[in-house]
């Protein structure tokens, strides 16, 4: 099936799949639909219209937006993620907000579009625009492994200027939290793992070795293991409790 989907879709000189819009390129990335081999295409071209044909803004509609904002993150892109989050003029979510929205809109020119077709309270426009925040900006995730956050993934996204975030979510099992800053080259960690279950947390740190957890290096720290280096972070894999890590970014 995917065979036939890149013969009929797929563009190599553009690098698009059918008409090159952001959704176009979204929904085949974020369901790994796209060969290792078009991948960097994809994204550029992708980054390219959000950047310079939409001046940084949101370009989809109800059913790209679903999966805007996690595509754009796991792949390297978080800070375009942030941008568009953020953004205050038309379109955007922040757009609705600056009109005086206190519910989602059905069109992004809510404000102004033709009341016949024009739901003031559309909540399935705001796409994985909350899912991101809680997933990767505050870092909160279920393993799909063990669904129900029996086992829990910690994984932040530092993006844009942020430099603090602190999210929680009430669980069966208990409270889970997540609360990180950064300034001077310094990342802060504090995590909450409830009882009876495990998490892995990623820690973005320039040297693994220097990790430490409540001011001390974290080598030895009871209930946490540590795993790897990757992609910029250290991973560790922790017990139930509270944690506070520290690193050099």
């Amino acid at each position: 099936m995917n065979e036939a989907f890149q013969k009929r879709f797929f563009k190599p000189l553009e690098g698009v799949y059918d008409n090159g819009t952001q959704t176009s390129s979204i929904l085949p990335l974020y369901f790994q639909m796209v060969p290792e081999d078009r991948r960097a295409s994809v994204l550029a071209s992708l980054t390219r219209k959000i950047e310079q044909e939409s001046n940084g803004h949101v370009g989809t509609g109800l059913v790209g937006a679903q999966w805007l904002m996690r595509t754009l993150s796991d792949n390297g892109h978080a800070d375009t993620a942030y941008q568009i989050a953020t953004q205050k003029t038309y379109p955007g979510w922040g757009y609705m907000v600056e009109k005086g929205a206190t519910t989602i809109w059905e069109l992004w020119n809510g404000d102004t579009a033709d009341p016949a077709m024009n739901s003031g309270n559309h909540v399935m426009q705001i796409g994985d625009l909350a899912v991101w925040m809680y997933e990767y900006l505050g870092g909160i995730r279920s393993d799909p492994e063990k669904p129900g956050f029996q086992h829990i993934v910690i994984h932040p996204y530092p993006a844009g200027d942020l430099t603090f975030v602190k999210a929680s979510h009430q669980s069966m099992y208990g409270m889970i939290s997540s609360s990180w800053k950064r300034g001077g080259g310094k990342f802060t960690l504090d995590v909450t793992v409830p009882p009876n279950t495990t998490a892995t947390v990623w820690l973005s740190a320039k040297d693994a070795g220097a990790v430490t957890e409540a001011g001390r290096p974290v080598k030895g720290a009871k209930g946490v293991k540590f795993l790897r280096a990757e992609g910029g972070a250290a991973l560790f894999e922790v017990e139930s409790g509270t944690y506070a890590f520290g690193a050099t970014m």
